[in-house]
C-alpha cells in the first residue's frame, strides 16, 4: 500500500498517545520534516513531558513550521492534534502559506493503546488519559473534511498501518520545473485566430487540417524541432474566432505541444457553461453567441478543458513561471483560492479609474523573485521588461499584435492585427508617456533596501562573493555622496594583485615571479602588455545621444561617459571637455568601423587615462611634490652642513656618504614621479589607452583572448593616433626560456627609461585552474617607479629587507572578488536585468575597497 502526498503541503498526524503516530513519521519522513511537540517542550524545558512548557513548546514548533512552509518544504505536526482547536491553529498555518493541509489519523483500538502505553516508561500520566483521548479522537474523525483538510487517510488496526509501504510524493501540478524548453509563450489571444495561426507559421510552427474526433478538433499542429508552445490564457472573448481557437489549442495541449494557463475570461466562459449568472459583457457575448452553432458535446469539452487548467505553471528547474496575470514571489508554487484569484485578476488597489475600471497594483514593480514571469492580461502598447517580468499582451483583439516571448532566448515575435475587433475602454499605454522603457522608469529610484546588509552574490566566474554589511554601509556612502548617474554605473574595474616578492636582492618585484605563479597554474601562454602610469577610467559611450537614452534611460547627459574605478566622473567640473573628449573617441570608433564590425551602438572600454596629473594633481601637489620639496631642503642643508664638519672631523665621513646617497635617492624620487605629469591645455594633451573591449549590445567579450582584444583596440586607435595609444604587448610562451628571458629583458628596458612596469596576463580573458579561478592579472612594477609608492629610500637594504615580507594573499583575494563581480555586472546588465541586480554587483565592487589593505599593493 502506497500512501500519496504532494510534495509541498502540510501533514498532521492525529492520535491518541501510543498510537504510532512517532514510530510512522520515523520511518515514512525526513527528520528534518518532521516537528515533533515532545521534541518541542524538551527543547523549551528539558523535560518531553512538561505539561508547563506546552504553550512555549506549540510556540516553536508554529514557529518552525512556518519557515518551513516559507520555503515550500514538506512539513509533518507530529502531536496529538485530536481536538479541533489544536487543529485550526495548523489549519490557519496552511491558509496562510497557501498550501494544502492533510491528516494521518491513528484510530488504534484501546487495547492497543493500552497495552502499548503500559510498555512505556517515558509516559508518566495516569491511566484514564488515552481513553479521553481516543474518546476525542473518534469525535474528531468525521469533522476532518468539514474542517479543511484536502484529504485525510485513518488507520483503524496495527495491520493497516504496517500495510503502509512507502508514502510518495507526487508534483504538485503547477510543478513542471522538468521541463527545460525552449519554449514559445504567447499573449492573449482572445479569438484572433487568424493572427494566431500566422504567428505560428512565424515561429516554425506546420499546422495541418484533420477529422474531427474527440481530441483532434480539426487541427494537428507540428512544432519546430524540440520547441513547444505556452499560452498566457484569455484564448475567448471580443475576437470573431474564439471556438476555432479553443479547437487549435486543445489539440496541441492534447498532443503535448502546448501548455495553456486559465485567463480570466476562460474562467468566466466555463462559468457560462455551468449555468452560473454571468453578465454577458467584455466580450463574453461574442463568445456566447458564436458557440451558438457549436454542438454540446464540443461546449462540454471546452468547459472540461478550462476546469482542467492549472493556475499557474513553474518551468525550467524554477527559471521560468507563466500565470495570467503574473504572480508575486512568495505566492509562486502554491496553491489556494487567494493564489488562483491572483493569477486570474492580478491585484487590485481597490480604487476605480476614470474608465470605471479597477486600479491595478503594479505587483511587478516590486517584483524580486528569480524566476522570470511571463504573463498578460493587462494589454500594453509594447512588451516591455521589468524586474525579470514581461507582459506579452499587445493588445491584438484590440488592433495592436499578437506577441510570442521566446524562450530562453528572450527573444520577441510578433504579428499586427488583421483587424480591430474591439475597443478599449481605456486607451492602452495611456500611463506610458515618458519617453522611456518600463525598467528606465523604475530604476530612475534606486532602492536602498537592495544594496544595504549583508550580501551573498553569486557569479558564474567564481565561488559566491559575500559583502558585509559594515562594507556595504561604507560603499553607500561614497556613492551616495561622489558617483555619477547610477544608470551609467554597469562596471567598476578590480583591484589588481601585484607579483610575488623578488627573489633577485635589488628587486621587491620582477617579472620571473609572475610568469611562474601562472606557469604553477597550468597557463602555458601569458600576455605582457605595457603599464601605463595613469589613472583607471571606464569609458561608455554610444553613437548618439538617441542610443544612449534607448539603452541606458539617460537623457540631456550627452553621448557617454568617462569616470573612475570608484564610480566619480573623470570630468566632474568640466562636461564640455568629457563630451569633446568622447565625441573625438566617436569619431575614431566610427573612422574604424567599430560599430559595424561589432554589431552594435555602444561600447563599454576599460582604460588607462593620462596623465596621471590630470586626475592627481591635488595628490601630486600635497603628497609627492612636498615631500620632494620637503626632502630637498632639509637633506641639502645636512649635507652642506656635514661637508664642512668632515673637514674638521674627517671620522663623519660615513654619515655624509649616507646622507648624500638619501639626497641621491631624493632626486631619483622626484624625476620617477615627473615622468608622469605634463600640462593639459588642450584635448591632445590627453592620452586613453584602452585595454580591455567590455561589453557592447548584447554580448561581453570574456570569451576573446587578450591579444584579439589588443588588436582591435589596436584598429581604433589608429583612426586618431594623437588621443588613443595602442598599448605595446607581446606574447610570450612559458614552456620557451627565450621567449621569458626576452619578456624579463624588455621589461627591464622599458622600466630602466622610466616607464611603470607591465601587467603580465594568461592570454585567455578567464582561466580556472584546480583551486579556481586564476589570477586575471598581475602587474610588476619598476624598481624606479616603486620609489613613487614605497618611498625615496625603499631600495636601501634595511627598507628593501623589510619590505620582501609583506603579504599579498588578501589583495589577491579581493583581485579575483572584484574581478568576477565586475565581469557579473556585465552579463546582467547585456542580459538586460534589471538595474538594482547590475548594481549589486558593481557596489559589491565598491565595498570590497573598503576592507583594510595595504594601500602600497
Amino acid at each position: 500500500m502506497q500512501l500519496q502526498l504532494p510534495e509541498f503541503c502540510l501533514v498532521l498526524l492525529v492520535g491518541p498517545s501510543s498510537s504510532g503516530k512517532s514510530s510512522f513519521a520515523r520511518l515514512h519522513f525526513k527528520p528534518t520534516e518532521v516537528i515533533s511537540s515532545d521534541a518541542c517542550r524538551a527543547w523549551v524545558s528539558d523535560d518531553e513531558n512538561s505539561l508547563e512548557a506546552t504553550a512555549d513548546a506549540f510556540e516553536l514548533a508554529r514557529y518552525m513550521a512556518a519557515k518551513r512552509l516559507k520555503n515550500r518544504l514538506l512539513t509533518v505536526i507530529d502531536a496529538t492534534n485530536i481536538q479541533p482547536d489544536s487543529r485550526s491553529m495548523w489549519l490557519k498555518l496552511a491558509r496562510e502559506y497557501h498550501t494544502h493541509c492533510y491528516a494521518i489519523a491513528f484510530n488504534m483500538p484501546l487495547p492497543v493503546l493500552l497495552d502499548r502505553h503500559s510498555k512505556r516508561g517515558d509516559r508518566t500520566f495516569g491511566d484514564h488519559v488515552i481513553p479521553n483521548q481516543q474518546a476525542q479522537l473518534k469525535r474528531s474523525l468525521r469533522l476532518l473534511r468539514k474542517e479543511g483538510f484536502k484529504n485525510s487517510f485513518i488507520f483503524n488496526s496495527p495491520e493497516e498501518v504496517k500495510a503502509v509501504q512507502q508514502v510518495t510524493r507526487t508534483r504538485v501540478w503547477n510543478n513542471m520545473k522538468h521541463e527545460h524548453g525552449p519554449f514559445d509563450i504567447i499573449g492573449d489571444v482572445h479569438g484572433c485566430f487568424n493572427e494566431l495561426q500566422t504567428l505560428l507559421q512565424q515561429l516554425g510552427y506546420g499546422i495541418e487540417t484533420v477529422p474531427v474526433d474527440d481530441v483532434h478538433h480539426g487541427y494537428r499542429v507540428t512544432p519546430p524541432a524540440g520547441r513547444r508552445l505556452i499560452f498566457v490564457g484569455d484564448l475567448c472573448d471580443r475576437g470573431p474566432k474564439t471556438p476555432d481557437v479553443f479547437r487549435l489549442v486543445m489539440s496541441m495541449v492534447h498532443d503535448g505541444v502546448a501548455f495553456c494557463v486559465p485567463g480570466n475570461h476562460d474562467e468566466k466562459l466555463m462559468k457560462y457553461f455551468n449555468g452560473n449568472a454571468v453578465k454577458l459583457q467584455h466580450g463574453l457575448e461574442r463568445s456566447v453567441e458564436q458557440f451558438a452553432t457549436e454542438t454540446d458535446v464540443f461546449k462540454t469539452q471546452v468547459k472540461k478543458f478550462i476546469d482542467s487548467l492549472i493556475s499557474h505553471l513553474i518551468f525550467d528547474d524554477g527559471k521560468l513561471l507563466v500565470a495570467h496575470a503574473g504572480l508575486k514571489e512568495e505566492l509562486q508554487g502554491r496553491t489556494s483560492g487567494a493564489v488562483r484569484s491572483f493569477c486570474l485578476f492580478g491585484e487590485t488597489t481597490g480604487e476605480t479609474d476614470e474608465f470605471g475600471l479597477p486600479v491595478r497594483h503594479n505587483w511587478a514593480l516590486e517584483y524580486r523573485g528569480k524566476a522570470m514571469v511571463v504573463y498578460g492580461h493587462t494589454p500594453v502598447p509594447h512588451a516591455q521588461w521589468l524586474n525579470n517580468t514581461i507582459d506579452i499582451d499587445t493588445g491584438c483583439v484590440f488592433g495592436g499584435k499578437l506577441t510570442a516571448l521566446r524562450y530562453p532566448e528572450k527573444e520577441i515575435v510578433q504579428v499586427p492585427a488583421h483587424l480591430q475587433y474591439a475597443v478599449p475602454r481605456k486607451p492602452i499605454g495611456s500611463e506610458f508617456n515618458t519617453g522611456l522603457n518600463a525598467q528606465q522608469e523604475h530604476d530612475d529610484t534606486p532602492d536602498i533596501a537592495d544594496l544595504l546588509g549583508k550580501q551573498i552574490i553569486t557569479t558564474q566566474y567564481a565561488n559566491n562573493v559575500i559583502i558585509r554589511e559594515e562594507q556595504a554601509t561604507a560603499a553607500l556612502e561614497v556613492m551616495s555622496r561622489f558617483a555619477v548617474n547610477p544608470k551609467w554605473l554597469i562596471y567598476l574595474p578590480p583591484t589588481m594583485s601585484p607579483s610575488e616578492t623578488s627573489t633577485l636582492p635589488e628587486f621587491l618585484e620582477h617579472p620571473a615571479e609572475a610568469f611562474a605563479y601562472y606557469r604553477s597554474q597550468g597557463v602555458r601562454q601569458v600576455i605582457c602588455e605595457e603599464k601605463h602610469m595613469g589613472s583607471r577610467a571606464v569609458v561608455v559611450i554610444g553613437k548618439n545621444e538617441k542610443v544612449i537614452s534607448e539603452r541606458f534611460g539617460i537623457t540631456g547627459e550627452g553621448i557617454g561617459i568617462i569616470y573612475t574605478r570608484t564610480g566619480r566622473a573623470f570630468f566632474a567640473d568640466d562636461k564640455t571637455t568629457e563630451q569633446a573628449f568622447l565625441k573625438r573617441l566617436n569619431e575614431a570608433l566610427t573612422a574604424s568601423e567599430f560599430w559595424e564590425t561589432h554589431e552594435t551602438d555602444w561600447v563599454c572600454l576599460d582604460c588607462e587615462l593620462m596623465p596621471w596629473s590630470a586626475k592627481a594633481q591635488k595628490l601630486l601637489e600635497e603628497q609627492y611634490a612636498a615631500t620632494g620639496t620637503a626632502a630637498t631642503h632639509s637633506l641639502g642643508s645636512a649635507v652642506n652642513a656635514l661637508e664642512k664638519t668632515v673637514a674638521r672631523l674627517p671620522e663623519a665621513a660615513a654619515l655624509l656618504q649616507s646622507y648624500t646617497e638619501r639626497e641621491t635617492l631624493l632626486h631619483d624620487y622626484i624625476k620617477a614621479y615627473r615622468n608622469y605629469c605634463w600640462e593639459v591645455n588642450s584635448l591632445d594633451d590627453y592620452k586613453l589607452a584602452p585595454f580591455h573591449i567590455l561589453a557592447s549590445e548584447g554580448k561581453t567579450y570574456f570569451d576573446k583572448d587578450h591579444r584579439w582584444h589588443m588588436e582591435a583596440i589596436k584598429a581604433m586607435c589608429e583612426a586618431d593616433p594623437n588621443m588613443l595609444l595602442a598599448t605595446p604587448y607581446r606574447v610570450v610562451d612559458l614552456d620557451n626560456e627565450t621567449d621569458v628571458n626576452a619578456a624579463a629583458a624588455w621589461w627591464t628596458a622599458m622600466t630602466g627609461k622610466g616607464g611603470e612596469g607591465m601587467v603580465v596576463k594568461p592570454l585567455e580573458f578567464v582561466v580556472r585552474g584546480e583551486k579556481g579561478l586564476v589570477q586575471p592579472a598581475i602587474k610588476i612594477r619598476g624598481r624606479e617607479y616603486l620609489r613613487i609608492i614605497y618611498g625615496p629610500e625603499y631600495t636601501r637594504e634595511i627598507h628593501l629587507t623589510r619590505l620582501k615580507k609583506r603579504g599579498l594573499s588578501h589583495k589577491r583575494s579581493m583581485a579575483l572578488r572584484e574581478f568576477a563581480l565586475g565581469a557579473e555586472a556585465l552579463e546582467r546588465f547585456i542580459q538586460k536585468q534589471p538595474l538594482r541586480m547590475v548594481h549589486q554587483c558593481v557596489f559589491g565592487v565598491l565595498a570590497l575597497e573598503s576592507e583594510p589593505v595595504d594601500p602600497r599593493l
